[in-house]
């Protein structure tokens, strides 16, 4: 089952379109990094560019020398507009415009799952 799929089922339809445009990248299971993302599990207050597994670019590692963790307000910063953020980044993802999106996509992230 894909991410949006697993999504819709959780949260109902609403959240899987915000979710939408991060699926093709990103995983939401733990460990799971795809070639262009790495997973979404536990985004929130997890260190930037430290997910084992994943080759970060060396913008995304240059400013997590300035920018240790994820928080929401950071994240919020990143989704909006990545390249403005972090130039350079290969993140290949022109910005969530939509702040009230932004904020239930950081929401869903940040909440608890079963045995997480």
């Amino acid at each position: 089952m894909s991410a949006l799929a697993a999504a819709a089922l959780l949260v109902g339809a609403p959240f899987a379109t915000t979710f939408a445009p991060c699926v093709a990248c990103h995983a939401l299971e733990p460990g799971r990094n795809s070639p262009a993302g790495p997973t979404l599990h536990r985004i929130v207050g997890r260190p930037v560019a430290a997910e084992r597994g994943f080759n970060y670019s060396p913008a995304l590692q240059q400013f997590a020398t300035r920018n240790p963790r994820w928080t929401r307000e950071l994240l919020d910063r990143f989704i909006a507009d990545p390249e403005g953020l972090v130039p350079g980044t290969e993140m290949g993802f022109v910005g969530m415009h939509d702040p009230a999106r932004r904020r239930a996509l950081i929401s869903w992230l940040a909440a608890p799952r079963g045995r997480d």
